[in-house]
């Protein structure tokens, strides 16, 4: 590797006055304050977000120091220099901490806890060995059989059913499902984070609204670790000087999708129960299931162990980026369509019949249309490709 390809951008912009807001957070009087005026939350989100902000410089440090780095192809990977690749480790860290010093735990969290180490560990030592992708998904199961073991079920059929042992592998396929679609999207700039902080809080604010406390103070650590990495992730000037990594992306997937079968999304409504995760991750789903039948139709993927270990550059937002000519456009545009689709399954709960199928009609028509720019948005890419492979000689 040259030294150009090891240049790291290493910058600790407002650092200090982190540090001392932290110390100060983690004063047993701060501590109780927060919990006796009823802002636990508020509490929860600060440490999380700040210990983030802290350790992510540290996890640059390690990152470079061990070779923990995502190298530029200029194929696939268009970043300019080595990036470090412990992003994902520094929200893994600070959302054990923030749980354990709040005192917030179950059953069912444990075995999350337990099964998203699982995923860190192997992500690191993806990086260090480029183990096969099918070693990956081997992990991801046990992980999964983990939280299954431990109370994380869908309850899409009732106990009481012959029916019930369904559910098994339908929470099987969400959780592998939607961990892997997050790791796809984790393909530019603060995106995978980004739309880990909106799912998060949409959780979150369902959980309050159907009191499951624990679960709504769970999805704020989730926000508060991603908003302490972005500032590194998504930067106002240049580039990324850290990037979540595999393990990060895995674990934020596997986390969301955890916390979305433990919430209770309606009382009266099995429909709504229904509905509500789908349109909150609806954006992952979509992406999942787009890219997997285009690369089935057009032959290049035939099998499920092609279809775990492709990769390309023929995501939503790859073909966004093609349309709209911009990454960080192509972010705040998949951010806001996130949001839109979030709000309706916040709406959703309290909605009548009528009003439920509207909202889900709506949100038919969002993705339809985004099927549209995106089609648009490949020919444009396609095209693109096509003129560079004509003139190899421009594209120096």
């Amino acid at each position: 590797m040259d030294k150009k390809s090891r240049q790291i951008d290493i910058t600790y912009p407002l650092y200090i006055p982190a540090l001392i807001a932290f110390l100060i957070l983690v004063l047993p009087a701060t501590k109780f304050w927060f919990n006796s005026v009823g802002h636990r939350w508020v509490y929860v989100l600060l440490f999380s977000s700040l210990l983030t902000y802290l350790l992510v410089p540290l996890a640059q440090l390690v990152a470079i120091k061990e070779m923990f780095l995502d190298l530029p192809d200029h194929a696939r990977k268009l970043h300019m220099k080595g990036t470090p690749l412990l992003g994902g480790l520094s929200i893994f860290v600070s959302f054990i901490v923030s749980l354990a010093v709040n005192y917030i735990f179950s059953k069912e969290l444990v075995g999350i806890l337990i099964a998203v180490s699982l995923i860190i560990i192997i992500g690191l030592l993806d990086v260090k060995f480029h183990l096969r992708a099918a070693y990956r998904l081997l992990v991801q199961i046990a992980a999964t059989a983990i939280v299954i073991y431990t109370g994380t079920v869908l309850t899409i059929f009732p106990s009481h059913t012959p029916l019930w042992y369904l559910n098994i592998p339908f929470t099987f396929l969400w959780i592998l499902g939607l961990t892997n679609a997050m790791n796809f999207f984790d393909g530019m700039d603060g995106l995978a984070a980004g739309i880990s902080v909106i799912i998060s809080t949409f959780i979150g604010i369902l959980a309050y609204q159907n009191h499951q406390p624990f679960l709504g103070w769970t999805a704020i650590a989730i926000v508060g670790g991603c908003l302490g990495f972005l500032p590194y992730n998504l930067k106002l000037k240049g580039d990324a000087s850290i990037f979540l990594g595999d393990s990060g992306s895995n674990f934020l997937g596997f986390v969301l999708a955890c916390m979305a079968i433990n919430g209770d999304w309606s009382e009266n409504s099995i429909v709504v129960s229904a509905l509500a995760p789908v349109l909150i991750f609806s954006v992952l789903i979509y992406d999942m299931f787009y890219i997997t039948i285009d690369r089935y139709m057009t032959g290049k993927i035939h099998n499920f162990t092609e279809w775990v270990e492709y990769t390309g550059r023929d995501h939503l937002h790859h073909r966004l980026d093609a349309l709209l000519h911009g990454k960080r456009k192509t972010v705040h545009f998949i951010f806001l369509l996130n949001i839109g689709l979030g709000c309706s399954a916040l709406a959703l709960r309290n909605a009548d019949t009528v009003d439920s199928i509207i909202l889900v009609v709506q949100s038919v028509v969002f993705l339809t249309i985004v099927t549209i720019l995106e089609r648009i948005g490949n020919k444009i890419r396609l095209n693109g490709e096509s003129q560079k492979n004509r003139h190899p000689e421009n594209n120096d």
